[in-house]
């Protein structure tokens, strides 16, 4: 009996310290993958901000060739310009499209240097200047237009401010964009919003904290707080931001800009993060510059809602279209 019990007590000991072993064994791999995986964030959040950091270089480069070639252009004048005023000048040929798009490329990467707005230059907006002239018929023909992180453009990524999205490049266009480019509009830069789209703050682990163009000691708002710091900062005309709980209507409040928030389900969302939700409770919808009188202010909304009629696809409910739902 003696020596059963001497054999029980060594099992048991022999049984704890395996047990030790293998929790120790477990606890430590799982520090290993959690260092691992912190490392790997960390390299993909820093190849990121490189991509951004590169694509705001050539532009800069971009912009630095067309002025010195063009040194008359009167970028002043031009960012005075309501919306209405650019477009019409655009289709009269008394203003470029090359004239507009630098001279708001050059503010954009100003402001942006203030407020750290943007996430990326969309660098195939100089390619899509060299053939803008086909789409003058567009109701925004040579308009530089700035959109959302969390908006599909072809071969960038979708952040939303997750590091988990991250070189997860677009497989093409979002419907919305797709729109804005058969208008003739030029989308020309990515601007930054909160972590996941949920708050009123604008700042995330990727691109860190973006700052109100009216007090930088303030934030600009959220989510769509990027384009309300670039807007209000002056560096973009009209942007495309999305709304569910706000995320228009407070950053344009903070910015000091106008922000349109129309009916849920005006617009299709396809090809854009919680494209979905947007679809039933919110809207992908414009902000712009808050410059407007009553007369130009009124035409302004009318180009603007003739977003809404524009259609792309199949028609509506159909993936790839967009269509007009119910009435303002």
């Amino acid at each position: 009996m003696e020596e059963f019990l001497q054999t029980v007590s060594v099992d048991k000991r022999t049984a704890s310290l395996v047990t030790t072993a293998a929790c120790g064994l477990g606890a430590l791999l799982v520090l290993v993958r959690s260092v691992s995986s912190r490392r790997a964030a960390k390299e993909k959040i820093q190849r990121a901000r490189t991509r951004r950091t590169e694509s705001l270089h050539r532009a800069e480069q971009a912009v630095l060739r067309y002025r010195q070639s063009h040194p008359s252009t009167d970028s002043a004048l031009i960012l005075s310009l309501s919306l209405s005023e650019l477009t019409k000048r655009l289709q009269e040929d008394s203003l470029s499209p090359e004239e507009v798009f630098y001279s708001y490329m050059e503010k954009t990467l100003n402001v942006h240097k203030k407020l750290n707005c943007c996430t990326e230059i969309l660098l195939e907006s100089l390619d899509q200047l060299k053939t803008i002239g086909s789409k003058k018929k567009g109701l925004l023909y040579g308009v530089p237009i700035s959109i959302k992180d969390n908006i599909a453009y072809k071969d960038h990524d979708c952040t939303c401010g997750v590091v988990i999205n991250l070189e997860q490049p677009a497989q093409g266009d979002s419907v919305i964009v797709k729109v804005l480019k058969k208008q003739g509009a030029i989308p020309f830069v990515k601007t930054n919003l909160p972590q996941a789209l949920l708050s009123y703050d604008c700042s995330n682990p990727i691109y860190g904290q973006t700052l109100n163009p009216r007090n930088p000691q303030k934030t600009s708002g959220g989510s769509s707080g990027g384009e309300g710091a670039l807007i209000g900062g002056g560096g973009s005309i009209l942007g495309i931001g999305s709304d569910i709980g706000g995320s228009i209507r407070i950053p344009a409040s903070f910015c000091g800009i106008c922000g349109f928030k129309p009916t849920a389900g005006r617009l299709r969302c396809f090809r854009q993060f919680y494209g979905s939700l947007l679809q039933r409770l919110g809207l992908t919808f414009p902000l712009y510059h808050a410059q407007f009188t009553g007369a130009t202010t009124h035409l302004q909304r009318s180009k603007v809602c003739a977003f809404s009629h524009w259609t792309h696809g199949q028609g509506r409910g159909q993936p790839g279209s967009v269509y007009a739902g119910s009435s303002l």
